[in-house]
């Protein structure tokens, strides 16, 4: 069992939700300053573990 390779399908898995509910709170939400704000945390987080996570599987070699 591998658990780096885990640990990164997890943490793309939350980015791609993150960057799901960014989208949808872009296209459900007005134009406040503070939806501005959220939607900015929102997607560089799901973008930090999205990157981070395809990184981690990337460069996990597979141990059997």
């Amino acid at each position: 069992m591998n658990l780096k390779r885990i640990f990164g399908a997890i943490l793309t898995v939350l980015g791609i939700a993150g960057l799901i509910y960014t989208a949808y709170l872009a296209v459900n939400m007005g134009e406040s300053n503070q939806t501005i704000k959220m939607l900015l945390v929102y997607g560089i987080l799901g973008l930090i573990f999205f990157i981070s996570g395809i990184g981690l599987i990337k460069t996990t070699k597979d141990e059997s």
